[in-house]
């Protein structure tokens, strides 16, 4: 599936039961920041490297897979709502970060080079 059929089956699903009163930019980005939560917290007290396994476990698989997946459905009814292209919107926000985080300044670095304008 495409990030647009998936953006139409979402926007069928609301149709359906009428959701679409309910689902405002504020609604949607408040209901993305809860589901985004709830992702969280199923790594909140986990070590790095029990982070890097959490796969492993089958009951833990599946919430984070359920979580991403709310999070993702939330994200596409938003940009829908909003008439946001998200691959355009990624594409060029990739470029920027291009131009943001060299790889001669950036390459085995965490630090954020503010100084650059990211």
């Amino acid at each position: 599936m495409t990030l647009s059929s998936l953006q139409r089956a979402l926007a069928q699903f609301a149709a359906e039961r009428d959701w679409e009163q309910f689902h405002t930019p504020k609604n949607l980005a408040m209901a993305l920041a809860g589901d985004r939560g709830e992702l969280l917290e199923i790594f909140q007290w986990l070590t790095p490297e029990q982070s890097t396994q959490v796969m492993q476990d089958d009951e833990r698989a599946v919430q984070v897979r359920e979580e991403m997946a709310d999070v993702l459905a939330y994200l596409l009814r938003l940009s829908d709502v909003l008439d946001v292209d998200l691959e355009q919107a990624l594409a060029e926000k990739i470029e920027k970060n291009r131009r943001v985080y060299p790889v001669h300044l950036a390459r085995g670095k965490a630090d954020k080079y503010t100084q650059l304008g990211g």
